[in-house]
């Protein structure tokens, strides 16, 4: 799929060769979509708001730094928020597993550890986002379900649905797979609540940033070392998200000089993939730490992020949640 992913953001020979199959594609998750509105097929609803941040192109866009952010957000309103992923790139047999910061992250995957760890409240992995979720809520007494990269997993009811933008790459050529990077039609936005940007954004969107607070040494996460603590310095930047390019930037935003190692998304990284034998400073991403703390090395380092989105999505989403709860 990797070598694919150059033919989404441009029109290629390879894209346009396969626009037949994502018009076919296009209509099925049209269709799809219709027959949970005509309730044909029924969306299970839970005693609790449901709130799903996803986005529509393959690829990483920055959710996940916002659902932490958002967690936070509904504890300080007072509410006991929790979170259901599928735990992509786990290889458990038995679900729903309710993720502790300690959990192997090839069980559960390495998103699941990461918001453990970062989030501070329960969070539960399953493919069956409707049983995690259910989990949550009997056993956890949590009174709000947030879900990561739910979007289109439309047999969980929601109340609000939160689409996160790429404000770089965007909708590359605006085509659905396999000929473009979208997940569902660009038009399948306009359902949303709210249309957060990563980045710059346009008319009827709102932005986020996301800020770093900090390098951690990934075999010991509460040694910590300032962004600019390695300014001028040639390093390895290593990554394993859906957006490489992103992280390298962000890196020589702080200026440092990256030697940029990307790889898959969710690669599970092997010690000889992060040793580089010439003593230089290497530094990864949160999510790919997860994955390397076992044998990572003194020199190994995590850059820390925060989002910061505009206030205007605690406003809305508060408002919203106050409509539901008290319909």
């Amino acid at each position: 799929m990797h070598w694919l992913e150059q033919h989404w953001y441009r029109f290629t020979p390879i894209s346009l060769l396969l626009l037949p199959v994502s018009w076919v594609y296009c209509l099925l998750m049209v269709l799809r979509r219709g027959m949970y509105r005509l309730r044909i097929f029924s969306p299970v609803s839970l005693p609790v708001p449901v709130i799903v941040v996803g986005n529509i192109t393959v690829g990483g866009t920055g959710k996940t730094p916002l659902v932490i952010w958002l967690a936070d957000f509904l504890r300080q309103q007072g509410m006991r928020p929790g979170i259901v992923l599928r735990g992509y790139g786990g290889s458990a047999v038995n679900w729903p597993l309710v993720v502790t910061p300690d959990f192997d992250p090839d069980v559960v995957g390495d998103e699941a550890v990461m918001l453990a760890r970062q989030s501070r409240c329960p969070v539960a992995a399953d493919p069956d986002r409707v049983r995690g979720a259910q989990y949550l809520v009997h056993e956890h007494h949590c009174d709000v379900i947030v879900s990561d990269d739910g979007l289109q997993h439309l047999r969980l009811a929601r109340d609000i649905e939160i689409a996160v933008i790429d404000g770089v790459r965007r909708f590359g050529n605006g085509h659905c797979l396999p000929a473009g990077p979208l997940r569902e039609p660009v038009s399948r936005l306009n359902d949303v609540a709210l249309r957060v940007v990563n980045g710059e954004p346009r008319q009827g969107e709102v932005g986020m940033t996301l800020a770093e607070t900090g390098l951690c040494r990934v075999n010991a996460p509460d040694t910590y070392a300032s962004a600019g603590s390695f300014r001028g310095e040639t390093v390895h930047a290593v990554a394993g998200i859906g957006h490489p390019a992103r992280f390298f930037a962000h890196l020589r935003r702080l200026g440092l000089k990256a030697i940029e190692h990307p790889f898959p998304d969710h690669y599970r990284f092997r010690a000889p993939d992060i040793r580089f034998g010439d003593g230089l400073a290497v530094i990864m991403t949160q999510k790919d730490a997860v994955k390397c703390e076992r044998f990572a090395d003194d020199n190994m380092w995590y850059l820390a992020i925060e989002a910061r989105p505009d206030p205007r999505v605690g406003e809305e989403v508060w408002r919203r949640l106050k409509e539901t709860l008290r319909g």
